[in-house]
């Protein structure tokens, strides 16, 4: 069964768990989604995430879906805040990577672990290298030098969102780079468990 699109009525029969429906609302609002999400952070792969993991959520919390009253402003609000919360994981993932870095010569109490952790390190800086070079000068202002995005940017007398955009990306090539690393993610795991 094929639906007008009747925004009311789609959300109702979603709720109620009709798939075709749902189908319905999410080809009516992907494409407009996606360029919206791309302007915002420059990244068409990690734009594509965003979309799967929003739509996703909004099918396993579809009973509230009758109750969005507009349902356009609701999904670019999940989907500007699924933005914020990646961007603050990898972020994080970053920066308990970096600290572990740091300290590394002091928490080694045996070899194998001290490899471990020298290869994160490695791993690291792998991942800087790639970075290209306002990405690199990006990140560095930000997490070794503490900047905020809008200092970072009346210093390079670039926007904030071109901050945001090679912040996004640098993170994401990083945290790519460290996925390779062996254990790194048990590392992080132990590391998130200790600090949370």
């Amino acid at each position: 069964m094929e639906y007008p699109f009747n925004e009311k009525d789609l959300l109702r029969h979603a709720a109620e768990g009709n798939s075709t429906a749902f189908a319905t609302l999410f080809n009516n609002y992907k494409d407009k989604l996606y360029r919206f999400l791309v302007q915002a952070n420059g990244s068409p792969e990690l734009t594509e995430d965003i979309i799967q993991d929003v739509f996703l959520k909004l099918w396993k919390d579809r009973a509230n879906l009758v109750n969005v009253q507009n349902f356009g402003g609701y999904l670019y609000r999940m989907a500007q805040n699924h933005v914020i919360n990646s961007l603050k994981r990898m972020a994080t993932e970053t920066h308990i990577i970096q600290e572990l870095s740091k300290k590394q010569e002091d928490t080694c109490s045996d070899v194998e672990e001290h490899i471990s952790l020298q290869e994160v390190n490695r791993s690291l800086h792998s991942a800087l290298n790639k970075l290209t070079p306002k990405q690199k000068l990006v990140y560095t202002l930000s997490r070794d030098k503490g900047l905020r995005h809008d200092e970072i940017a009346r210093f390079l007398n670039i926007s904030p969102s071109t901050v945001n955009n090679h912040l996004i990306e640098a993170l994401r090539i990083i945290r790519r780079q460290l996925r390779t690393t062996p254990d790194s993610f048990t590392l992080l795991a132990y590391l998130f468990f200790l600090l949370s």
